[in-house]
């Protein structure tokens, strides 16, 4: 009988390959070097990881795209195709929903890419809200609107920050109302770009009921890597979309709090506001 602990081997050595491996396996490949049926490993596989096969291979590319991107002695062509992709238009067909911008955009900072934000003030201090065009992709909280203005600016250093606009305060309000009322939810769409182990992590996060805590070790265990306890906290510490995801719901195994990007007081407060719900 294959128990938990043989599927958490097969799936951590299953996201060796899809990690290394170019092309990446198909799932008729991965499930027939686990030994399981293409149903049976996709359905472990999204248990262990929170993610599909198919999921967590993407991710994979977007992050050596990414890596690519960053370096300078890489072009724009190079990193596609040491990414993975076959083509360039294969590739352009998928860079917006992998960057959130184009790749020379993204290459250079964000130059040429817009972003909407506002600032707002809440009951956990100052607020800023941004957005590219596929969703909301940051939620920054300090005690000085300054700061969390020169924090989005860091995040996209050389992006065009759009503001003074109407119709984008409104969904501002909608975040700030979800703080202030947990129990209300945020629907808004997400614009989430990390690593695939980030993604894994925050996936897991968004799963966790309101008014609940899971400590960080239980956390590694659900995406199926249990030893990697000290980067699921890393990862939880890079979260840039507060909130949204919901990184405050995991405290140490002894009930402390740990950390939190945005501040132990804040991340009490949200914690009571919800269990109180």
């Amino acid at each position: 009988m294959r128990t938990p602990t043989h599927h958490t081997t097969l799936i951590a050595e299953a996201c060796r390959q899809l990690q290394t491996l170019d092309p990446a396996p198909s799932l008729a490949e991965l499930a027939a070097s686990a030994g399981l049926s293409s149903y049976h490993f996709h359905r472990v596989f999204k248990a262990e990881t929170g993610l599909t096969p198919k999921a967590y291979a993407a991710a994979c590319r977007a992050q050596r795209l990414r890596t690519a991107l960053q370096d300078p002695k890489h072009s724009v062509t190079d990193a596609i195709y040491e990414a993975g992709f076959n083509s360039n238009s294969r590739f352009y067909e998928q860079s917006q929903q992998l960057l959130g911008m184009p790749a020379k955009n993204y290459k250079t900072g964000g130059a040429g890419s817009d972003i909407r934000f506002a600032l707002g003030q809440c009951s956990l201090g100052a607020i800023a809200v941004a957005q590219s065009q596929h969703g909301v992709c940051a939620i920054l909280l300090d005690d000085d609107p300054q700061t969390v203005l020169q924090q989005l600016q860091d995040l996209f250093p050389n992006a065009q920050l759009i503001g003074d606009d109407p119709d984008f305060d409104a969904l501002v309000a909608h975040v700030v109302g979800a703080i202030e009322q947990p129990n209300i939810g945020i629907h808004l769409p997400l614009d989430i770009q990390g690593t695939a182990f980030q993604e894994r992590v925050w996936q897991a996060l968004r799963e966790i009921p309101p008014g609940r805590t899971i400590s960080y070790s239980e956390l590694a265990q659900r995406i199926g890597s249990p030893k990697a306890v000290r980067a699921v906290a890393n990862a939880c510490g890079a979260n840039k979309l507060a909130f949204a995801i919901p990184c405050h719901r995991v405290v140490r195994s002894s009930g402390e709090l740990g950390g939190y990007r945005w501040g132990l007081a804040r991340k009490q407060q949200l914690l009571q506001r919800e269990q109180s719900a």
